[in-house]
């Protein structure tokens, strides 16, 4: 396992994963298992967020009890497919502050390309997960997470679906600071820059866009 990644193995995870991957799952199917497989995920990158004690009233009586410590967490998702990873996550923690990035690859170079940014402030003070089903060539998620730091951020996580080792490695080499949370390690890229085996454009897939 490369170092800074961590691959969610969880049953459900991969169940719901496997169902994705499927080219008869329609985009209803789609969407719903991508929310459903987010909460999942969060609940694993979210594992050491620090508490604090507060003192609450039961019916019966008064007690400490922990309680999320800090200002809350921001989630940024990479338009358009991190949305679908955004709603599950939002399930999980409806409080969390959310900002947008909005970027696309160049066809011919791969590279990302900056073309909306809206985040919270203070930045800098929260926990930042950024979102994108697929971490692939790896140069978007490298651009976010590069843009974020310029704006302040600096403690970020990074979810997605899938990746591949050419994504690790472009997000190690640009960001060894920022854990990868993920679902699956698969082979490779194609020629394209798609994901292999994967599960095809989870932009496509999950507003039925093609």
């Amino acid at each position: 396992m490369p170092d800074n990644v961590t691959v969610v193995a969880h049953p459900l995870v991969q169940h719901k994963l496997a169902l994705m991957r499927r080219k008869e799952t329609t985009t209803a199917e789609f969407r719903l298992l991508l929310r459903e497989i987010s909460l999942l995920l969060g609940y694993e990158v979210m594992r050491d967020l620090p508490l604090t004690q507060v003192e609450i009233e039961t019916p019966l009586t008064r007690m400490q009890a922990p309680r999320l410590e800090g200002k809350k967490l921001m989630l940024v998702s990479i338009l358009r497919a991190g949305n679908g990873l955004l709603e599950g996550m939002l399930d999980l923690v409806p409080s969390a502050r959310v900002g947008h990035i909005g970027l696309y690859r160049d066809p011919k170079t791969l590279e990302a390309v900056e073309y909306y940014f809206k985040v919270p402030q203070d930045l800098g003070e929260r926990l930042v997960i950024v979102l994108d089903p697929m971490l692939a060539t790896g140069h978007s998620a490298a651009a976010a997470v590069s843009r974020l730091k310029k704006a302040g951020a600096r403690d970020i996580k990074f979810v997605c679906l899938l990746t591949v080792p050419e994504g690790i490695a472009t997000m190690r080499e640009a960001h060894p600071d920022v854990p990868i949370f993920t679902a699956s390690i698969d082979e490779r890229l194609n020629d394209h820059g798609y994901i292999v085996p994967g599960l095809g454009d989870a932009g496509d897939r999950l507003y039925g866009t093609k």
